[in-house]
């Protein structure tokens, strides 16, 4: 698998991605209702177009199954296709962001616990909370930086 920074961010490309996310989030964010996937879902290609750095991780069919994007040193987003789960992808993908781009903090939903012990795998610990997401949600998130 092969990581790859993009920098033109074609239709086609923000349309698999999108699935990758919408794939990803209904698996793991147990927390939202099928509504607000979907009003979040219509976020989602802005901020894909929009981020500073985005890479993404293909399948064996070259087909893009994962992403993550990063603003600075911070990770502000990272996403794997369900089906793809489980096989060090994202841990790829933040080795990646991490090696090449410094990535030392990020923000989680504190009710995403499989993603919340992922990044404690990964050398992250709590530093806050936050009672709201940034959209001002009742989803608390934790601020997470890297233990060095």
């Amino acid at each position: 698998m092969k990581i790859i920074e993009v920098k033109d961010r074609a239709i086609p490309l923000i349309e698999q991605l999108l699935k990758v996310w919408e794939s990803s989030v209904k698996a793991t964010h147990l927390f939202l209702t099928d509504k607000e996937i979907e009003n979040i879902k219509g976020y989602v290609p802005q901020a894909l177009k929009e981020i500073p750095c985005l890479a993404i991780i293909k399948n064996e069919n070259q087909i893009p199954v994962g992403f993550m994007g990063i603003v600075g040193q911070h990770l502000e987003m990272l996403f794997i296709s369900n089906e793809e789960r489980g096989k060090g992808l994202g841990k790829a993908l933040l080795k990646y962001g991490i090696e090449k781009h410094s990535v030392n903090d990020l923000a989680v939903n504190e009710q995403n616990l499989l993603a919340k012990g992922f990044y404690e795998h990964m050398g992250f610990e709590v530093y806050k909370r936050t009672d709201c997401d940034e959209q001002g949600n009742p989803y608390p998130l934790l601020y997470m930086r890297l233990d060095k």
